[in-house]
């Protein structure tokens, strides 16, 4: 699409106002609504905005950055009578990116492997809770289990709705269902050739499905655990390399993995701990990480095993263009553009260096005991937030794939955040120890 283009679909659609939309360092959507009248200026120019009001950007000594709009990620909101453009973070004058915006990083790494004649695949499974109102308390919309139909799923037809809406914004979804816990749901959508793309629809499906779901007046939490006891929100990714067009993780005289997709896993494996951080970013996300519930915890890889940290989908092994790794750590509130990175950065990593995982996982890591795994030599993620961001803080690969600008911000910010959260009382402590 060229901006004549877009300027006729506006025309014939009357749009009066287009919303300029970016994102912060957690990955939360922002945006500005501007008058179609300003377009022309703002593609040629960019438009100007206060940084220092944006987690993660600058100082208010220095507050001065400028919207740059990808015209390829225009689309309509099927909700409004107005459009989206996705934007780049730039420095005014020069148009230069900027270090701290997070598309921007993502966005330089793609263009890496381009030159290079490469392309990362990656494919989210983002799940959710539907919630409702009782009494003023919160509480699964439903009681509907692991693929359920209504009456017990009651998510159909904002699940159908919202991947209707997901399709007119350019994010082609294939499989709805409900999830395990009661409440839960999943829209799987396609497989972008560009984590760039695929970054942009999480950050669509999000929006898309906590605007169906509040017109219906549901709450929805992307929460990695919302309540106890009960399966939590994960956003199990699966990536690939592609060189030429040639899947890089398969090997056709094996028809098997090939070397670099086994050095690709012993990268991801080796710098799991400080991924972590980034893919697992809040103190909920260490409730979800536990044994039990379909989470992975220990550092493993394995063929179809779903208590491994990495798995190699079963389905079509044989497949060249089928043939990937699923990466089952991430969870919803992640943000997509840096953990997308850092699992880039993590598996090229393991390629340059030649990283030999260990031996794949066949059995079921649930079952065996502590003891057992360290005899194994299985390690496990970090157990909290205050443990991810040490790991984090000791990888030097990770954090130069983050750029100094945002790793010291991040670690800044989640340091913070899991002080507040060590002296915060719960109710569950004021209960249990009020009598002691």
């Amino acid at each position: 699409m060229d901006k004549e283009q877009l300027k006729k679909i506006i025309k014939e659609k009357n749009i009066k106002y287009v919303r300029l939309q970016f994102v912060d360092m957690l990955g939360i959507p922002k945006n500005f609504s501007i008058s179609v009248d300003l377009l022309d200026s703002v593609f040629e120019s960019g438009m100007g905005f206060d940084s220092s009001s944006i987690k993660g950007f600058t100082d208010i000594s220095n507050s001065d950055s400028v919207l740059v709009p990808d015209i390829k990620s225009f689309r309509m909101i099927p909700w409004l009578d107005e459009a989206r453009i996705i934007c780049d973070v730039c420095y005014p004058t020069t148009l230069k990116p900027f270090e701290g915006d997070p598309r921007s990083l993502l966005k330089r790494e793609i263009e890496k492997l381009r030159e290079e004649n490469m392309d990362f695949y990656v494919g989210p499974e983002v799940e959710f809770h539907l919630l409702k109102d009782v009494n003023g308390k919160l509480v699964p919309h439903d009681t509907g289990g692991y693929a359920d139909f209504s009456p017990l799923d009651l998510g159909e037809e904002i699940r159908n709705k919202a991947g209707l809406y997901m399709q007119m914004m350019g994010v082609r979804s294939e499989i709805t269902h409900h999830e395990v816990g009661a409440g839960q749901h999943e829209i799987d959508f396609r497989f972008k050739e560009s984590a760039l793309e695929a970054a942009d629809d999480v950050i669509t499906y999000k929006q898309v499905v906590k605007n169906i779901a509040a017109k219906e007046g549901l709450t929805v939490t992307y929460m990695p655990k919302p309540f106890y006891g009960e399966a939590g929100n994960g956003m199990h990714c699966h990536q690939s390399l592609f060189k030429n067009s040639r899947n890089v993780f398969y090997d056709p005289n094996t028809k098997n993995l090939s070397d670099e997709g086994k050095w690709y896993i012993g990268g991801i494996l080796k710098h799991a701990k400080a991924i972590t951080a980034i893919c697992s970013p809040s103190v909920n996300s260490y409730k979800r990480l536990v044994p039990g519930y379909e989470a992975p915890v220990y550092i493993s890889w394995g063929w179809a095993n779903r208590t491994t940290l990495v798995r190699i989908p079963g389905y079509d092994p044989t497949n060249e263009k089928a043939l990937r790794i699923e990466l089952r750590s991430p969870d919803p509130t992640c943000n997509p553009y840096l953990a997308f990175t850092a699992m880039l950065k993590a598996g090229l990593d393991g390629i340059e260096n030649q990283i030999e995982p260990p031996e794949p996982v066949d059995y079921d890591l649930f079952e065996l005991s502590t003891d057992e795994l360290e005899e194994r030599g299985i390690e496990t993620l970090p157990t909290n937030l205050g443990e991810a961001i040490n790991e984090l803080e000791k990888d030097k690969v990770i954090k130069d794939a983050l750029g100094s600008h945002i790793s010291n911000k991040y670690i800044k910010h989640k340091k913070k955040v899991w002080k507040e959260y060590s002296m915060y009382v719960t109710d569950w402590e004021f209960k249990t120890y009020l009598k002691y």
